[in-house]
């Protein structure tokens, strides 16, 4: 899962700009000290979704915090391990939900941000945002994210590979045109977007733009859950369910990962 937003989300904060451009703008200052007496509000990735994933680091963050936020189907994943006060939210109160986070911070809480997955995987938009809210440093902690495991199952070194999200809002030309230009020379790891760019719409737009129907594609479906499901295909057998805009237009979950494998 990533942090897809709400087109309003920026406009209801106050805030304009890209929160993605935002928290990439520059290094993690050097002075960070985790465990000082003004430590810095954690970015904690929780993992795909699995508490197996969860790894100690972001255990003790959540155990630690005074005050945790993030989406409820997140704080889902480590609420077993929370000790303080949970604020969750959706979409449409994030701003809100942070704000009275921000404020408990300020009066001296120590607070953890929780995200899907790993946060340097589509989780900026969020990261932004915290960091935009709270008066203190904030922290990446790295997890263990459905990337890492679907490069794992279809055996695709990270290294020999091209990431792309589509999970967001805004212009994906450029990442569009990246999986154009590497098809078939690289491991392409795809994360759609519900539900107008899923893996069938994907494979379509590759093959339109001259990728070969017959490199093999592989959709893994809700890494690490016990309803966890791969489906073995090619481009060209993928395009057949390319078109549609809902979840009835498609065969595969918003919880998906798209593995092209190169020639």
């Amino acid at each position: 899962m990533s942090d897809t937003e709400d087109p309003g989300a920026d406009a209801a904060d106050g805030s304009f700009g890209d929160p993605t451009a935002y928290a990439a703008r520059a290094p993690e200052p050097a002075d960070i000290v985790e465990d000082g007496g003004d430590p810095p509000v954690l970015a904690v990735g929780v993992g795909p979704g699995n508490p197996e994933y969860l790894v100690p680091r972001a255990q003790r963050a959540v155990r630690e915090a005074d005050v945790l936020v993030g989406f409820e189907t997140v704080v889902d994943v480590v609420r077993e391990h929370a000790t303080g006060e949970v604020l969750e939210c959706g979409y449409r109160d994030q701003a809100e939900t942070l704000a009275t986070f921000a404020d408990r911070v300020r009066d001296g809480a120590r607070g953890t941000a929780v995200l899907m997955g790993d946060p340097n995987h589509s989780g900026y938009q969020l990261v932004g945002r915290v960091e935009r809210h709270v008066d203190r440093p904030v922290r990446v902690v790295p997890g263990i994210s459905s990337l890492q495991l679907a490069a794992s199952r279809a055996r695709t070194p990270m290294e020999e590979s091209t990431f792309v999200t589509l999970h967001r809002r805004g212009d994906l030309a450029e990442a569009r045109e990246r999986l154009r230009r590497d098809v078939g020379d690289r491991h392409l790891l795809v994360l759609p977007r519900p539900y107008d760019l899923m893996p069938g719409d994907i494979a379509a737009d590759l093959v339109g733009s001259g990728a070969s129907p017959d490199l093999p594609a592989l959709v893994l479906e809700r890494l690490t859950h016990d309803d966890e499901a791969t489906t073995r295909s090619t481009l060209g057998e993928l395009a057949e369910y390319a078109g549609g805009d809902g979840a009835e237009d498609t065969p595969f979950s918003d919880l998906s990962v798209l593995v092209v494998r190169r020639a």
